[in-house]
């Protein structure tokens, strides 16, 4: 069985059925979040150096970064293009 997977952007992509969360970072318990997980070695920084616009949890407790906005993220991984 091939996994499918969701484009993050710049090319970067991650399994769907790992994914547990796509969340808009800017809170407070989100930046803890963010600092815990680069602590742990468990972020990954996805953005290519641009603003982080969305934050990705996978069920193995990793934390993604993204530069694309979370809702055109979620679009992506219902299956609905525009």
């Amino acid at each position: 069985m091939v996994p499918k997977l969701l484009n993050i952007g710049f090319g970067n992509s991650v399994v769907t059925e790992r994914v547990v969360s796509i969340v808009v970072p800017g809170s407070a318990p989100l930046k803890r979040l963010k600092e815990e997980a680069k602590v742990d070695k468990r972020l990954i920084d996805a953005t290519m150096g641009r603003r982080t616009r969305a934050i990705i949890i996978t069920d193995s407790n990793h934390v993604i970064l993204s530069g694309v906005q979370a809702e055109t993220l979620a679009q992506r991984l219902s299956g609905k293009h525009g």
